[in-house]
């Protein structure tokens, strides 16, 4: 899901230089446990990951954990509290809700029956599916048009959750809907005509995409009617068991399991303190965002999916072809089928990032795989507005940013970074 105004991702080049890091403990500390070991270096320190990590923590977020790699190099950190009412600590190996990073995985799926002949990325979607896109649109509206978010079909989430309908324009909107949806069971037909029903976003193959959900429980009900099995069985056996992930799966209840931090939701100041969200029913997203994984199998996952083992080369370059745009909030992304691309000042990294209620996940890797990095945080949508509705800079968003820079890049700004 992406439903924020000011993303947390790094957007822009905030410096330059690479480096490499040794597996050392990070500051001594058991939440942070040696993987490997390598020679010091001169650019990219454990003790300079940690340090950023824990500035995240600092910054306002109550848990933040993260894996970094770095050929063939593992480094993984901790800060904060799983649970800001006991003090539980957050570890780096606890599972969390990965949100929209979910859709590398929904797309993976889908290009792997292409590559079986079951589906064609350039044919329109009512071939297979007419009684789900019906009429004009389902013969406009192609695959690929699907997994790029060119579809023109909105997304379904301001319907699903209608007190949230008008934000930012109207500040008094009510966050009820998130209480009121916590246990509810959403069918993928019920949210998928909550989409079509809605005023278009665009023509079918417009040259900027528009980001919608809709389109992924749509590849979800697609997938299911080629291999004859729920789309969330077909990316488990697949995907993520071929993917040799051992804590990646669709939940089948409201709870995550095993060791996992409270997931805090603020949506922009609305919700004061912030709320626990993460017991709740995950077919509110399906296909689209509900995996729960660990920042281990993430970074595995990326490693396979680039390294050509989870689609072929042709399938992955497919993946990488990017076309411009725009998020749920508005801002410019680069996105491909499934994969964002993102420029830093040292090269080019893909993968997602994801939210759900209370919970951010950025998961980014080099092309060759050498570079890799996820991190998770507890607390989302911090950003709270001005009397115009504009949200406002918060110290979380550079500490992000500083940390990413540091793990992908073997640096960190060193002037401030305001948003835009």
């Amino acid at each position: 899901m992406r439903i924020r105004l000011a993303r947390w991702a790094v957007v822009a080049a905030l410096g330059a230089g690479t480096g490499a890091f040794t597996a050392a403990p990070a500051s001594g500390r058991p939440d942070a446990p040696p993987v490997g070991s390598a020679p010091a270096s001169t650019n990219f320190h454990p003790a300079a990951l940690q340090g950023s990590l824990d500035d995240v923590h600092r910054a306002g977020v109550p848990g933040v954990f993260a894996e970094v790699r770095n050929d063939g190099r593992t480094w993984r950190g901790a800060s904060g509290v799983a649970d800001v009412a006991t003090g539980r600590p957050v570890r780096a190996d606890m599972r969390h809700r990965v949100g929209s990073i979910t859709k590398t995985f929904t797309a993976a799926a889908v290009l792997q029956q292409v590559e079986r002949g079951r589906i064609r990325l350039d044919e329109p979607v009512g071939d297979h599916l007419p009684d789900v896109v019906p009429g004009e649109r389902g013969r406009k509206i192609t695959v690929r048009m699907l997994l790029h978010n060119t579809s023109g079909i909105p997304d379904y989430l301001p319907y699903a959750f209608p007190s949230l309908r008008g934000f930012p324009d109207r500040l008094d909107v009510s966050t009820r809907s998130l209480d009121d949806n916590r246990f509810r069971t959403f069918r993928p037909a019920e949210l998928i005509d909550m989409g079509l029903s809605a005023p278009p976003a665009g023509e079918p193959g417009g040259s900027t995409g528009v980001y919608s959900n809709t389109n992924w429980l749509i590849l979800g009900e697609l997938l299911e009617r080629v291999t004859g099995m729920p789309a969330e069985e077909y990316i488990t056996r697949n995907v993520i068991e071929r993917a040799g992930l051992r804590h990646t799966e669709f939940p089948t209840g409201t709870h995550v399991e095993g060791p996992h931090p409270r997931m805090y939701e603020s949506f922009y100041g609305l919700i004061d303190p912030p709320r626990d969200y993460s017991v709740y029913d995950m077919s509110w997203v399906g296909t689209a965002a509900a995996l729960v994984s660990t920042m281990d199998d993430l970074n595995r996952f990326y490693a396979r999916l680039l390294a050509g083992d989870i689609v072929s080369r042709a399938s992955l370059d497919e993946m990488k072809r990017t076309v411009p745009a725009r998020a749920l909030d508005g801002s410019p992304i680069q996105y491909g089928l499934g994969l964002h691309r993102f420029d830093l000042p040292c090269g080019t990294f893909w993968g997602h990032d994801g939210t759900v209620w209370g919970a951010g996940t950025m998961a980014l890797s080099s092309a060759d795989g050498t570079r890799q990095m996820a991190v998770a945080v507890n607390l989302m949508r911090w950003n709270e507005p001005d009397a115009s509705g504009k949200p406002q800079p918060h110290p979380i968003d550079g500490a992000m940013r500083a940390f990413t820079l540091r793990a992908l890049c073997g640096t960190a700004p060193t002037v401030p970074d305001p948003l835009p």
